[in-house]
């Protein structure tokens, strides 16, 4: 059966088998058997150097896996054609590399290349206004790139991304450059569209509490492999944690949930 063919799960939206990445000798990411639910929002946590980058840019094929299958939505992403792929994945990079002269609206129009090559139409234009006023840009939407704060850039990108209108969105480490009001406001924008969109966002989280109050799943990748998945519930475990993380994490029950104390 051809990628283009293929049934997608209606309860997984991505699917890992036996994915490997090998740097070295020494370093290996894998093998990942992994499932990761259609709809919601699924965070990707662990210490450095676990694979969290790595596994998330193999999905969005930023990267190629040596050994093992990627398929999303039914779509072998190693088979599958890149304008095909590009209307189903969208990736935001840790690292983006865009022209500071660029406005706000013309980096999220680069969100709307794959169904408008360049020639923006009215339906590509309310996508980007759509966009841009979700990430709250709606008043910067002609700055420049450069004349934006570190936060306000990071918006812009999301935004991007969100243009793109795919069903599945990958996202590592959006909350770079954001103070803990606009991280704050980050995860709730995200999980507000997640809820109104019915989209499946894949997410690499440093702050394992921002994972358990927004994530429906939780992967905790250790060594290249995925040590513990579940709900945010099963895995905010103070054993489960103190072992991903190599630190004693204590978890607390409050009014809003589990969070992690490891100070």
């Amino acid at each position: 059966m051809s990628a283009d063919t293929r049934i997608a799960s209606p309860t997984h939206m991505i699917r890992l088998d036996d994915v490997m990445r090998r740097y070295s000798d020494e370093v290996t990411i894998g093998p990942v058997n992994l499932s990761i639910p259609r709809g919601g929002i699924t965070a990707l946590v662990g210490p450095n150097g676990a694979g969290k980058s790595t596994l998330l840019t193999m999905i969005g094929r930023l990267m190629q896996a040596d050994a093992g299958s990627i398929t999303v939505d039914g779509l072998d992403v190693s088979r599958t054609p890149s304008k095909r792929m590009a209307k189903v994945v969208s990736i935001l990079r840790q690292e983006n590399h865009f022209v500071t002269r660029l406005t706000v609206r013309q980096l999220v129009g680069f969100g709307r290349f794959p169904y408008s090559k360049g020639h923006l139409t009215s339906e590509d234009e309310d996508k980007i206004s759509e966009a841009i006023d979700f990430m709250g840009l709606s008043e910067r939407e002609s700055r420049y790139l450069d004349q934006l704060s570190g936060g306000q850039r990071q918006r812009a990108y999301v935004a991007m991304v969100l243009a793109q209108d795919t069903d599945c969105i990958l996202l590592d480490e959006p909350l770079n450059n954001l103070d803990m009001e606009h991280s704050a406001a980050m995860m709730r924008r995200l999980d507000t569209f997640v809820k109104e969109q019915g989209k499946t966002v894949v997410i690499v989280l440093h702050d394992i509490n921002f994972a358990a109050r927004y994530a429906s799943h939780i992967c905790a990748m250790k060594n290249g492999q995925v040590a513990h998945f579940g709900t945010a519930e099963e895995v905010m475990d103070p054993e489960i944690l103190t072992e991903v993380f190599n630190t004693q994490v204590d978890v607390v029950s409050t009014e809003r949930g589990r969070i992690a104390v490891y100070y």
